[in-house]
């Protein structure tokens, strides 16, 4: 394990650890409010300084990260279920089912995708479990194709035409033969898919379609700061902090994944 995926492994479980503990690690609650110190730039008593109505920047960091690793992760789950079975499926089969299958994943990735979910979201209505669900129905595509592209590849395999000799259902061939060789490609696809589900989660909650107030949410918070930027740069710049940091460590430790897992990469690396 190199330095930068070690890196992005610490970063990364701080956060989940962080987000698991929140309301242990918070000194404050989300929702304690000091309206006669809003503003307050950072001190002893508040390390992060404390918003518009004298909450404590640094406890509402803390949950939030709960709320962006729940949209991460379970966003993730989500789309990677619904992509691994459709993307068998097409992969598998071929004929009129890959083609149904892909065209229907080619309509999706024709609108971009904030806009796609952004319009989602005006339908759904702003909440949390709507941005996981808005999320969810743009995000199995990636998955889809991924898995689509390596099964095509597998189900020509020796062991794969053994099984069928041998009498194997398509059901079975795909769960006990093709989907545990896949396990690396979709490990390293769900990492860097957390990531990207963070970054969307911050941005509906920053236009005020994602996490609502008084929820503590880093997209929310950005948003709520931007307007103080000038008098309280601390209510968005620690917000902004923790998004890149998390993304940045995910990210880092899907670098790495991906060099462990591939080894076409790690031959590469060590110039074989």
């Amino acid at each position: 394990m190199n330095k930068t995926t070690f890196l992005g492994l610490i970063i990364t479980a701080l956060f989940i650890l962080t987000a698991l503990f929140a309301p242990l690690i918070a000194p404050y609650s989300p929702f304690e409010q000091d309206l006669y110190n809003g503003l307050a730039k950072p001190d002893s008593g508040h390390m992060m300084g404390q918003d518009r109505l004298g909450r404590d920047v640094f406890s509402r960091i803390i949950h939030g990260s709960r709320i962006s690793l729940f949209v991460g992760f379970v966003t993730v789950f989500v789309s990677a279920t619904i992509g691994v079975i459709l993307g068998s499926l097409a992969g598998y089969f071929g004929g009129r089912i890959d083609n149904a299958i892909m065209r229907l994943v080619d309509v999706f990735l024709a609108f971009p995708g904030i806009l796609l979910a952004i319009a989602i979201m005006a339908v759904l209505g702003p909440s949390i479990t709507n941005v996981v669900a808005a999320l969810c129905i743009m995000g199995w595509t990636s998955f889809a194709r991924l898995v689509r592209g390596q099964v095509l590849s597998l189900r020509e395999r020796e062991f794969v035409h053994a099984a069928k000799a041998l009498g194997a259902s398509p059901y079975r061939t795909i769960r006990l033969y093709i989907l545990p060789n896949l396990a690396a490609p979709l490990i390293v696809e769900a990492t860097f898919g957390i990531a990207s589900a963070i970054i969307a989660e911050a941005g509906l909650s920053f236009l005020g379609l994602g996490a609502q107030p008084p929820t503590a949410s880093w997209g929310t918070m950005l948003s709520e700061g931007r307007q103080f930027f000038l008098v309280a740069p601390h209510m968005t710049t620690f917000p902004g902090l923790a998004i890149m940091m998390v993304v940045l460590g995910i990210n880092f430790l899907g670098d790495g994944l991906r060099d462990w897992l591939d080894p076409k990469s790690q031959a590469t690396v060590k110039g074989i």
